[in-house]
């Protein structure tokens, strides 16, 4: 076989990412995370096309071959339904798993193994072949989707091997907080990277939108697109470091610096291209059935009366719910598949279908760019460019717009409903009374936290279904007030008033790398289980 087939073929197993062998034998990430060094591994733009794709659908987690089970596993058995997005009608594990805090070993290190095998070993590809030299836009872009991805690994975990990837045998863990203050100095790169470029009136020698698959090779939107995810980030260190959130966050919003997401054509969402691609989370949905609507949504929806709802869900088939929307509470004791399976899917198929196996996956939206922007606002933030109340009120009318619903305000001026208590038709013992009185209708005279948890409500509704974004916020402000679990089998790890707070450690790195894991371990200040608060998950008032 010629090398560059070899090449092609040794790439293809990161490709498909979970699937058959691939899965089953990959390599040790502390030995080599990168794979091959070779300066001739890119020798044309077909190859820098195939890794530079391969690095934005890693973000998202792909799967070749119609078999998305590393996105099963990675996030839907976790973010996805710790946020109060989704709940899973399959007892895996004979109903002991994850969704229940009874930690499975097997679906905790899939994110971390996806993290580096697929996220920095094409970044490192990337960065061997000189490309940061030789088309530094191309890289900048290569960066801004790094942070993505490894922000959303440092997120589950908290202390991660970050800086030395690529460089040491055994990679040393680095603390988040300057995991985070990397991110922070990459982004900045990034940006300089893309301006000059811009400004010097440079081309690159070939077609960029044949390589990007989020915005067409539009370097204008991927600016826009680094300062809403550093705005991001700020705000998630407001409580543990808030001089450092409020530099970056204002200057993310310093109109000087290239704006924001500001419409739904802005978002950022991974296009579903190529054989054998097709958008996990539908797969799942609605090939297997391993996923239907979680209880707090539909208490959130349902009791706001939100168009969204039939915009985001099915209706139920299930004889004791049908024709009604109708979600699982997160821990509820399952003892067959057939119990709830006929409870509300993501929508697929009752009127025009929202979404597809060809639908993007979204990872941010413009309308959670309002959302970040009205609480920079309330916080006391330069450049916010409105008031808490009209950016929040953006935000609803931006998320209506995504969806095609027209005005939105009504929806927002509704001072009346609020989240419906939950009733399931199958067991009483799930039942669960409102979480909240939070109405959506702006109040100013209404308590900072008050305001905030307006905010963050409404944010997580126009998040969904991004799972992983979803529980990180919950986990930083407690907002949305989320259901608990009906069942907790974490062995007191984790309290089910506070909730599911990270993800334990991979085995694999017990097995290969447990001198630095320890370190790691005690960078994270507390046991490794899925109890432990992050670094920037501090217990205190939100003011």
């Amino acid at each position: 076989m010629p090398a560059s087939r070899l090449r092609v073929a040794g790439a293809l197993c990161l490709a498909v990412l979970t699937i058959t062998s691939c899965k089953k034998n990959f390599e040790n990430i502390n030995t080599d995370p990168v794979g091959i060094a070779d300066k001739e591994l890119i020798s044309d733009y077909n190859d820098l096309k195939f890794f530079f794709q391969m690095e934005q659908r890693s973000v998202v987690n792909f799967s070749g071959g119609g078999d998305p089970n590393s996105y099963q596993v990675q996030q839907n058995l976790n973010a996805d339904n710790f946020s109060g997005y989704f709940m899973s009608p399959t007892p895996f594990n004979g109903g002991n798993n994850n969704l229940n805090y009874f930690m499975v070993q097997g679906w905790n290190g899939e994110a971390f193994k996806v993290g580096y095998l697929n996220i920095m070993a094409n970044v490192r590809k990337l960065k061997n072949n000189g490309i940061d030299q030789t088309y530094p836009s191309v890289w900048a872009v290569s960066q801004l989707i790094k942070v993505t991805a490894m922000s959303r690994i440092t997120d589950i975990y908290g202390p991660i091997p970050y800086s030395t990837v690529g460089l040491k045998v055994n990679n040393p863990y680095d603390s988040q907080k300057d995991i985070y203050y990397s991110f922070f100095t990459e982004l900045d790169d990034a940006q300089k990277k893309i301006n000059d470029f811009v400004t010097a009136g440079k081309t690159l020698p070939f077609n960029f939108s044949d390589f990007d698959l989020v915005y067409n090779g539009n370097l204008a939107t991927w600016l826009k697109y680094a300062n809403s995810l550093r705005l991001r980030l700020a705000l998630r260190l407001v409580k543990v470091d808030p001089a450092k959130a409020q530099l970056e966050g204002e200057k993310a919003m310093n109109p000087a610096n290239g704006g924001l997401l500001t419409t739904a054509a802005d978002n950022m969402a991974v296009k579903v291209l190529g054989v054998g691609f097709s958008n996990p989370l539908v797969f799942i949905s609605q090939d297997w059935g391993d996923t239907r609507m979680n209880a707090s949504i539909e208490s959130y929806l349902s009791g706001y009366a939100d168009p969204r709802l039939g915009k985001y869900f099915d209706k139920a088939t299930d004889k004791v719910a049908a024709g009604q929307y109708k979600g699982i509470r997160i821990g509820t004791s399952i003892a067959s598949k057939d119990d709830y399976i006929g409870y509300s899917g993501l929508n697929v198929k009752d009127g025009t279908p929202t979404f597809s196996k060809s639908s993007a996956v979204q990872l941010m939206t413009a309308a959670e760019v309002y959302f970040l922007r009205a609480e920079a606002a309330l916080r006391g933030w330069a450049n916010a460019g409105g008031s808490a109340q009209s950016l929040y009120e953006s935000g609803i009318s931006t998320s209506f717009q995504q969806y095609g619903l027209g005005d939105a305000s009504t929806y927002f001026n509704n001072a009346t409903n609020v989240p419906a208590a939950y009733s399931d038709p199958r067991n009483a013992v799930n039942n669960a009374p409102s979480p909240t009185s939070i109405t959506v209708k702006w109040d100013n005279g209404a308590t900072n936290e008050q305001k905030l948890e307006r905010i963050i409500t409404q944010k997580w509704i126009a998040v969904f279904p991004e799972g992983q974004e979803a529980w990180s916020e919950f986990r930083r402000t407690g907002y949305p007030k989320l259901f608990p679990v009906v069942q907790n089998n974490s062995s007191g790890t984790v309290n089910t008033a506070v909730q599911i707070r990270r993800l334990p450690f991979p085995q694999n790195e017990r097995n290969t790398n447990s001198t630095e894991l320890d370190k790691g371990i005690q960078l994270l200040g507390g046991p490794d289980n899925g109890g432990t608060r992050l670094w920037w998950d501090v217990a205190k008032p939100n003011f």
